[in-house]
């Protein structure tokens, strides 16, 4: 499209936004009528542990939520030349899982416990044990549950508790409502009902009886919608605390707010069987939306969610991925800055990463460990950043960077191990997106040799998890009765251009062999866990 027909379009009301609160950055996307990106704004933040519990200030939220809304309106107006003050459609996705509650007042009443956090082991145990179901530590059910065992004050004030996504929706529209994506991070979810499974939430309540709370689980939940559904509409005062400048009009319809794990899956092409995705970033999951039903529960270990449409999917995920590395290579930035060497960041990341492309396959005997926090897949609770290598070990930069990307998959591989040898599950190719792949030539070919499988990029998935919200918005009002899985094929992804790259026979031996080592290494981390405060 052209730059003034993009212009009349976004005059008219026709543009769709999405906005989608990640770990380390909150982006907004608009897109228009054939759901290409013409405009984003972001801002950045960051988590901080308090009092043990890694959170973000509500605060926090909406003064990212305004920003990113902001530099969004900003660069419309300066590519187009015309003010935004009306849209056809948007949505909100978020980080999944998670911990808001709230009073019958709306009162917040402990802060808000993401998704790193990894305290509620016992509550996990438990409630897997009970519903013979993988209830993992991340799931907005174990935080309450966790809550109740520790005899948390709280809990008998708790009037409703959601996630991020559920939160900055409700914000915005005055609706609890929440995706069934989103919905499967909180609580389990009977796929054939598109709701909240019934048997486990009777299970729940006669679990916490005794306790005499006064409230029911069911009533304390979201409501469950599933894309494609009105999710509400933009009140007065939403529109006031999305755009500062008051430009923006009520009543835009919103889409059914979801986690960042659905809104990858839309934005990657991965909502039918035998489809798969994996997003790599501060943390790094796959998901593998499943044929049939896993033979057995995998606790702590393999997720069942669904995608924004319902359908089951096999998550594996591990907290950390890129943040050990970032900060690697920020330290060398420092250091060649100090040598009076100065390079934007771009090519700072570039020229290191690329450099792992000449190491040894197996790294050379260099094994690092990038547990910034715990490690639900690998049984730690806690993270110790740590770096080892052997004596005679073939220690230069190629192998230093090559080791950084391969422990940022250490994790992952170690679920889908369990898809892959114990289940059987079989997968056409795995699509890509998220930081890990900036500097794509390297992000893939390490991704296939940790996955042994064929992997690929889409040319628009650098616009990741915002854009397919914007597209899951889209759907809403452009479906036209459509299933989610035709939309994709027939209107988004028609002529998207892709790069698939085959795993390399040498690079996937070399994994193995270093990742051998790497498990065996994990009792060292558990070491330093132990004895480093």
């Amino acid at each position: 499209m052209t730059t003034q027909e993009i212009a009349k379009e976004i005059t008219s009301g026709r543009a769709i936004l999405g906005i989608e609160f990640g770990s380390t950055r909150i982006k907004a996307v608009l897109i228009n009528s054939k759901n290409e990106p013409v405009a984003q704004g972001a801002f950045d933040w960051e988590n901080s542990l308090t009092d043990g519990i890694w959170t973000y200030s509500l605060d926090e939220i909406h003064r990212g939520l305004a920003a990113s809304y902001a530099g969004m309106k900003k660069d419309v107006q300066e590519k187009y030349g015309v003010r935004l003050t009306k849209l056809h459609a948007m949505g909100v996705s978020a980080m999944m899982h998670g911990y808001l509650a709230f009073d019958k007042e709306n009162n917040l009443l402990v802060p808000f416990r993401t998704w790193r956090n990894t305290i509620t082991g016992e509550a996990s145990a438990k409630l897997s044990e009970l519903f013979n179901y993988p209830i993992p530590e991340r799931w907005s059910i174990s935080h309450l549950y966790q809550a109740v065992l520790k005899k948390e004050p709280h809990v008998g004030s708790v009037s409703f508790f959601t996630t991020l996504a559920g939160y900055v929706h409700w914000q915005l529209t005055g609706k609890k409502v929440i995706g069934i994506g989103d919905a499967s991070g909180m609580f389990p979810i009977d796929t054939a009902t598109k709701d909240y499974n019934k048997k486990m939430l009777g299970q729940f309540s006669a679990l916490v009886e005794d306790r005499h709370y006064g409230w029911k689980i069911e009533n304390l939940l979201p409501e469950v919608l599933s894309a494609g559904m009105n999710a509400g509409t933009l009140t007065k005062e939403g529109a006031a605390l999305l755009d500062a400048e008051k430009d923006l009009e009520p009543g835009i319809p919103l889409c059914p707010p979801e986690g960042d794990a659905g809104t990858g899956m839309a934005a990657t092409n991965s909502v039918a069987k035998r489809t798969g995705n994996v997003s790599a970033g501060t943390s790094v999951f796959a998901m593998v939306v499943l044929e049939k039903e896993l033979s057995k529960a995998y606790n702590g270990k393999i997720d069942l969610v669904t995608t924004p449409d319902g359908s089951l999917t096999a998550m594996a995920h591990a907290n950390n991925c890129t943040g050990e590395y970032d900060k690697w290579i920020k330290l060398f930035g420092e250091a060649a800055s100090a040598l009076g060497a100065q390079m934007d960041k771009g090519k700072l990341y570039d020229t290191l990463l690329y450099a792992a492309l000449k190491g040894d396959k197996d790294c050379g005997g260099l094994i690092p460990y990038n547990y910034i926090s715990g490690e639900s897949m690998t049984g730690l609770n806690s993270g110790r950043p740590l770096f080892v290598r052997t004596q005679n070990c073939n220690f230069n930069l190629a192998n230093f960077m090559r080791a950084q990307l391969f422990t940022s998959l250490g994790a992952l591989r170690t679920g889908m191990n369990i898809l892959f040898d114990k289940e059987n599950v079989k997968l056409d190719t795995l699509v890509c997106q998220g930081g890990f792949f900036k500097t794509a030539d390297v992000g893939l070919k390490i991704m296939a040799a940790a996955m042994h499988t064929p992997v690929a990029a889409l040319s628009t998935a650098g616009e990741g998890g915002p854009w397919g919200m914007a597209i899951l918005a889209s759907y809403m009002v452009n479906g036209r009765g459509r299933q989610l899985e035709q939309y994709l094929n027939e209107d988004v992804f028609t002529s998207s251009e892709s790069k698939t790259v085959q795993p390399d026979a040498a690079d996937v031996e070399g994994f193995n062999k270093f990742f051998a080592r790497y498990t065996k290494g994990l009792a060292v981390e558990k070491a330093a866990i132990e004895n480093i405060d």
